[in-house]
């Protein structure tokens, strides 16, 4: 049985609000994760094939279990239009107990009897 402390925050940022919807859609659909949030769009400066580069991009922050952490990492990438996208998964080690166990009953898969 998974614990709350079995819960992560996985984030990513996408270049458009529509590729990030489209992402936040379909890992709460799959019950991949129980919550996408998406944030205002953000400048990101970096380094880039030894160029410095900026960029406008729209971050994710998804809450999942750390269960689904390879299949999150795969629809993130099969949507994903950079070639080294940005995925960051931190464990959530204290919170508010109920929130984490709707974070694991959400991203659960659901049982067909």
């Amino acid at each position: 049985m998974q614990t709350p402390t079995s819960v992560l925050l996985v984030m990513t940022t996408l270049p458009d609000i529509q590729i990030a919807k489209s992402l936040a859609r379909a890992l709460v659909e799959a019950r991949i994760a129980a919550c996408v949030s998406i944030g205002a769009p953000i400048q990101s400066i970096y380094r880039w094939q030894d160029a410095i580069e900026e960029s406008s991009e729209i971050p994710l922050q998804i809450k999942t279990s750390s269960a689904n952490y390879q299949q999150v990492e795969a629809m993130i990438r099969s949507s994903h239009p950079y070639d080294v996208p940005e995925i960051i998964a931190v464990p959530i080690n204290i919170g508010l107990p109920s929130y984490l166990h709707w974070v694991l009953d959400g991203s659960a898969p659901t049982s067909h009897a």
